[in-house]
């Protein structure tokens, strides 16, 4: 069941990082959960590194966000030159 949660709420961070980052994010379904998914995790192992979270303690949803902006804009910046 974690895995359900977790690609639920990696949907609905794509979405927020979406509609917070300006410009035309033409993804489906599909991309905008990955990115979300894949930016909360960047953002979780980094804040660990980091020394923001203890090891098993997540990120929040605030980071989550910016973690796939940053991922919507590297993907944005390799779909162009594609």
């Amino acid at each position: 069941m974690s895995i359900v949660w977790t690609i639920l709420i990696g949907f609905i961070v794509g979405l927020v990082a979406r509609a917070v980052k300006p410009g035309d994010d033409s993804a489906g379904f599909i991309v905008t959960t990955l990115i979300g998914v894949a930016g909360s995790l960047i953002v979780t192992y980094v804040g660990q590194a980091l020394g923001w979270y203890t090891a098993g303690q997540g990120a929040g949803f605030i980071a989550s966000v910016l973690g796939a902006i940053v991922l919507l804009i590297l993907y944005g910046l390799i779909k162009r030159k594609s």
